[in-house]
C-alpha cells in the first residue's frame, strides 16, 4: 500500500498572510487540526509551511481559547506565516505506508504533507495510517489470524502458500514483522481445515505464538 491510497486529498489550506484568529476559526469550521500553508500567489499549492492545533495554542494567550466561542475578541496582527512551521517533512504519493509511518514515529509528529512536482496533493495523518494498517488485519468474514516465529531468510510465503493449497484454506492476509528480537509472521485464514493447518506449522518447527478465531 502507498501513501496516495489513504491520503485525504480535499485539502484545507490557508494563505501565509491569514490571521491567526481567522485560521483557528477555519480549523474549527472544518474539524481539522492541521491547515498546510500555502503560498497565495502561485497558480499551483505550493506548500511553504504547515500551521496546528498546538501552534495556535501556543499562539493566543494562555487565558485565550483559540477554538472558544468568541476568540476574535482577541486582536492581534499576528498571521499564520509568523507562527507555522517552515519546511515540514513531506512524503510523497508513491511512498510505502510504512515509510510514512517509520517517519511519523521518528520525528514524533502527526501528519505529513504530500508532495508530486513540488505541488500539495495531499495531507497523511496518525488516523490514516491507523485506518490503513486496521484494514490489512481486520476481518469482515470471520475466520483465524494465526502468528508464528519464522527465521529471519525464511521464504515464509512459499510454506503458507504450500500448507494453504494442501488443506484447501484461502490466505486473505500475510504480514511479517520484528517482535523485539524474533521474527514473526501474522496470516489471517479461513477453511474447515485451518486447526490441520496450524498443526503442520507446529510440525514444520515453527512455534505458534498466538491463534485468534475472528467473528
Amino acid at each position: 500500500m502507498i501513501v496516495s491510497m489513504w491520503m485525504a486529498s480535499e485539502l484545507v489550506t490557508v494563505a501565509p498572510e491569514t490571521s491567526i484568529i481567522d485560521a483557528a476559526a477555519l480549523m474549527t469550521a472544518k474539524h481539522v487540526r492541521r491547515l498546510p500553508v500555502v503560498a497565495s500567489h502561485s497558480q499551483y499549492l505550493g506548500l511553504i509551511g504547515i500551521v496546528s492545533a498546538s501552534d495556535l495554542h501556543r499562539a493566543f494567550p494562555p487565558d485565550v481559547n483559540p477554538f472558544g466561542p468568541r476568540p476574535e475578541a482577541f486582536l492581534t496582527s499576528t498571521t499564520v506565516a509568523d507562527i507555522m512551521q517552515r519546511h515540514p517533512i513531506i512524503t510523497t504519493p508513491e511512498s510505502p505506508i510504512e515509510e510514512a509511518a517509520r517517519i511519523m514515529r521518528d520525528r514524533k509528529i502527526g501528519a505529513l504533507p504530500v508532495v508530486r512536482d513540488e505541488t500539495l496533493v495531499g495531507l497523511i495523518t496518525e488516523s490514516d495510517i491507523f485506518r490503513a494498517f486496521v484494514s490489512i488485519l481486520a476481518s469482515a468474514s470471520g475466520g483465524v489470524r494465526v502468528t508464528f516465529d519464522l527465521s529471519k531468510s525464511e521464504d515464509i510465503l512459499d510454506l503458507v502458500s504450500k500448507l494453504a493449497r494442501l488443506h484447501n484454506v484461502r490466505v486473505h492476509s500475510l504480514i511479517t514483522a520484528q517482535q523485539r528480537d524474533r521474527h514473526v509472521c501474522v496470516v489471517r485464514l479461513t477453511g474447515v481445515a485451518v486447526e490441520a493447518l496450524i498443526d503442520d506449522l507446529w510440525k514444520s518447527g515453527h512455534q505458534v505464538l498466538n491463534v485468534l478465531r475472528l467473528l
